[in-house]
């Protein structure tokens, strides 16, 4: 991942590293080398083989929950993207009822963008605009195919509201899916996030979806893929359509 070793300036040196296992996957891939050893102690081809095949899931695991820096653009009029994945559907539609009513979502015609995180994304989430967290609201429900639109409604889901001081919300939902299993969530209600923050992770394969407010289209396009904390999702108050082609 690159790093800035000299924010202050502006010819900055960039280098890159390795980016670091997050907190959360850290006994996940310590349990996977332990038992990777224990394997590699053991007499006989069969150990060897398990051996092996667990030395590939132990890097897997450590590449599931990398963490790598993000850079975010500073700009307040920019809305960038909470999770790595693709996008696969960009529609218009009322918000989530959990984050409607007094002081969160006014009902309206929203812009709905949705992000599916494959076993292959990094999965941490990131906060969308910098804000205080107004709501958070945990759905209990199923485990459909997190690409399917009826996911939004029937999986296990978690709603996250971020307001600003001048009265911009942006609403995101964490959606579980076939392989997830559990939503994490490092937030709460009443703190204080800046644009690009860590805010949570899903583990194993999910989907984020992100509410743009009336008069607010998407800066992206079906196919594309996206970077969490990084990635212009919109701009507050632009809704220019963008076309795009697959090649």
């Amino acid at each position: 991942m690159a790093e800035i070793e000299n924010p202050d300036s502006q010819l900055t040196a960039v280098k890159w590293r390795f980016p670091e296992v997050h907190p959360e996957g850290r006994k996940f891939v310590f349990i996977s080398g332990a038992i990777t050893l224990l394997f590699f102690l053991l007499d006989g081809w069969f150990w060897d083989v398990l051996a092996w095949l667990f030395v590939g899931l132990t890097v897997w695991v450590a590449a599931f929950f990398r963490d790598p820096i993000r850079t975010a653009p500073t700009d307040p009029a920019l809305v960038i993207s909470p999770a790595d994945g693709l996008v696969t559907m960009i529609k218009k539609g009322p918000p989530p009822p959990e984050l409607t009513g007094e002081g969160l979502l006014a009902a309206g015609d929203y812009t709905r963008i949705s992000i599916f995180m494959s076993v292959f994304d990094v999965h941490i989430n990131r906060s969308p605009i910098a804000g205080r967290v107004a709501k958070i609201a945990y759905v209990p429900g199923k485990f459909l195919n997190a690409d399917l639109d009826k996911a939004s409604e029937d999986n296990e889901r978690n709603h996250i509201l971020v307001a600003r001081d001048d009265g911009v919300k942006i609403g995101f939902t964490q959606i579980a899916g076939l392989v997830a299993r559990r939503i994490l969530t490092h937030v709460e209600e009443g703190d204080i996030v800046d644009k690009g923050e860590r805010v949570g992770l899903i583990r194993f394969g999910s989907r984020v979806d992100v509410y743009l407010p009336e008069g607010t289209g998407s800066n992206v396009i079906l196919g594309q893929r996206t970077i969490a904390g990084e990635t212009v999702l919109a701009r507050l108050g632009s809704d220019v359509a963008l076309e795009g082609r697959a090649q």
